[in-house]
């Protein structure tokens, strides 16, 4: 069924406050980044913050509802806002991966990582690797790093070529960080564990 004005702007809510704890942490700087959230599978369709404005400062109605491929579709009693272009990744990411929610921000961490290591970075030993469901010990994980594009259809391509069931992140080189769990809680907890894990092995490299 479709989402209810009522549910998509309890996720905008929820949205708002996420892009307010991670505009603070400086990783949506500007009017940089965008989150979402599945508010219906079946069709599928995401809450995602609305382009063009401070991510510090949202209200629950700043936001769009979008389908599979990105596009607007309207909903009944939510004021249209434009989505990001990136929105179409986005619904990507949920209709690969399962996930309920996507984080989506500019860490240096991140940008850093990519540009070290093109081909993916490595991590293994750390204990805040369980905060992104693998092991702190004898477990390597790949954090993949695909090459960006203002092509969503085409930066999909790459992300479901790079895409490891096992790694909840994937790097867009000079870009950002993508992130997704189940929940918004969740797909924050993966954000703010895969920035650390970047910044320990820039630190250390």
């Amino acid at each position: 069924m479709s989402p209810t004005a009522g549910e998509v702007l309890g996720a905008g809510a929820r949205l708002a406050a996420e892009a307010a704890r991670f505009a603070a942490l400086g990783w949506m700087r500007g009017t940089s980044g965008n989150l979402s959230e599945v508010v219906s599978r079946d069709p599928l369709r995401l809450a995602v913050t609305a382009s063009g404005l401070d991510k510090g400062e949202l209200s629950a109605a700043d936001l769009a509802v979008v389908g599979p491929a990105g596009d607007p579709v309207e909903v009944e009693g939510i004021a249209p806002l434009r989505p990001s272009a990136e929105a179409g990744l986005h619904a990507r990411v949920a209709a690969l991966t399962g996930a309920g929610a996507v984080v989506h921000v500019h860490t240096l961490s991140a940008v850093v990582a990519g540009a070290h290591w093109p081909g993916g970075v490595r991590l293994r030993d750390l204990e805040t690797l369980k905060g992104i469901g693998r092991g702190a010990h004898d477990d390597e994980v790949l954090v993949p790093v695909i090459p960006n594009s203002q092509d969503m259809a085409e930066l999909g391509d790459r992300f479901e070529a790079a895409y490891d069931p096992g790694v909840p992140a994937v790097i867009v080189a000079s870009h950002g960080l993508y992130a997704w769990g189940d929940d918004l809680l969740r797909a924050r907890h993966v954000t703010e564990c895969v920035d650390w894990l970047l910044a320990y092995r820039i630190a250390t490299r």
